[in-house]
Order: structure tokens, then C-alpha cells, then sequence
């Protein structure tokens, strides 16, 4: 049997893990792009060429190539970078429709059994996120899908962009535990396997929708976590009883 040293608190990536993405972004762009006669854009694609914008915007701020900056500054970038691609000048697009759609990543709504599981999981340890998401951002989404976090932590505070170690660790020094004593909560083995290495416990959610039911990106970093579970309500299950 694998002696772990008892989780104190349990930190979540929230971006796929516990909120829907795809889904939101294609919801919110739908609107916009038929105002801009792009009829033709399918919105979940639209919403996929953003996320893929995204690890290479992370990149140039975890590479030291710029300064930190919040990630709302870099969704803007990457959807002016998605409409030129699309042959949308942006500076056409009127101000506050830009504001509104980036926005849209504060908008996004949980995944079915998100708000019970960490209700539940949060009745036993404290819950905190551990996203690249910065705090008003966070914030909103919390108000708009109900999402009980103890405490709000990430990238805007610890300046360190997941999945540098950095990240993980300054979480549980923020926290006051052992990096042991802290279990991210992930649906992406990637995030998982940089916690895993920083030091921390591991525990993956399947979340097969992320994607549109193609499969992740990640895919072939699986490894035997700590725990699994198909919904935050089954990993609730496994760790409150």
C-alpha cells in the first residue's frame, strides 16, 4: 500500500476541470460572428483556434521573453491574433464587443457535477484554485456558476504561469502546508505530471467533453494518479468518506 502524507487542502485547475470552455466560448461568439457577416466561422472551432492560441501566449511569459501580465491581456491578444486570422481586421470590431467576448472566459458555466462535488469535497478540505486564470476573472466565474472556492490562488498571485513548478509550490507555501500535503485536482495529465513532480498528490477527472469528444492533447501523458474519478461528485465520494 502508498503511504501519502494526509491532503490538507486541494487545489483545482478550473479552465476544462471544472468549467466547460469550449462550450461558453462557442455560445458567446455565436452572436458576434453573425453580427460580423461570419456566418461561416463554426463557433466551437472559433472557440478551439482560442485555446490553442493559449499555451503559446503562456509560453512567452514563462519563457522570460515578456513580462507578466495577466492572462484577460492575453486572451485579448490571442482573439485579435484568432480574428485576423479569419480575415477580421479588429480594429473594425467596436471596443466593447472585444471587452465582452474576452470577457466571455469569465462567463463560462461548470460541467454538470462540478458545484455538488466541490460542495462536498469542501465540507472536509479547504478548496482553492490553482489556475492560470487571473483573480477578477476567477471571481467572475465564480459568482456566475456558483463555484464555493475557499480561496482564490494562481498565477496573478504566485506571477508563475502551470505548469512551471513554481506554481504548484507556491500554492502550498501560500497555503502553509507541504507540498505533500496538497492534491491538485486535474483533467489534463500534463498539469497533473508537473504536480506530481513538484511534489504534490495528483488526482484526475476524466473530462471526455472538454475537446467536443475528440481526444485531448495530452492524452499520452496519462500516468497511475494518485486518484481517479469520472465526476468531481465520484472523486467527493472516494475522498470525504
Amino acid at each position: 500500500m502508498v503511504h501519502r502524507a494526509p491532503i490538507k487542502a486541494l487545489a483545482f485547475d478550473v479552465f476544462g476541470t471544472v468549467v466547460d470552455w469550449r462550450s461558453g466560448i462557442a455560445r458567446d461568439a455565436a452572436p458576434i460572428l453573425a453580427r460580423l457577416d461570419r456566418g461561416d466561422i463554426d463557433p466551437h472551432r472559433f472557440a478551439d483556434g482560442w485555446r490553442k492560441r493559449y499555451q503559446p501566449a503562456l509560453e512567452e511569459v514563462r519563457s522570460g521573453r515578456r513580462p507578466f501580465v495577466i492572462l484577460d491581456t492575453l486572451h485579448r491578444e490571442a482573439l485579435e491574433d484568432l480574428l485576423r486570422h479569419h480575415g477580421v481586421d479588429p480594429a473594425a470590431v467596436d471596443e466593447d464587443t472585444l471587452t465582452d467576448l474576452t470577457h466571455a472566459w469569465h462567463r463560462l458555466d461548470p460541467w454538470p457535477d462540478s458545484v455538488e462535488g466541490l460542495t462536498r469535497l469542501k465540507t472536509r478540505y479547504p478548496i482553492v484554485t490553482l489556475s492560470n486564470g487571473n483573480i477578477a476573472l476567477m471571481l467572475e466565474m465564480a459568482r456566475h456558476g456558483g463555484l464555493p472556492w475557499d480561496a482564490i490562488l494562481g498565477a496573478e498571485v504566485s506571477r508563475v504561469y502551470k505548469p512551471l513548478a513554481e506554481s504548484y509550490l507556491a500554492t502550498a507555501r501560500m497555503l502553509a502546508i507541504d507540498p505533500a500535503e496538497l492534491c491538485l485536482v486535474a483533467a489534463h495529465h500534463s498539469d497533473l505530471a508537473a504536480a506530481r513532480a513538484a511534489g504534490l498528490q495528483t488526482a484526475y477527472v476524466a473530462r471526455p467533453l472538454e475537446y467536443g469528444g475528440r481526444a485531448a492533447p495530452d492524452a499520452d501523458a496519462a500516468q497511475d494518479w494518485d486518484f481517479s474519478a469520472d465526476t468531481l461528485t465520484q472523486l467527493a465520494t472516494e475522498l470525504c468518506s
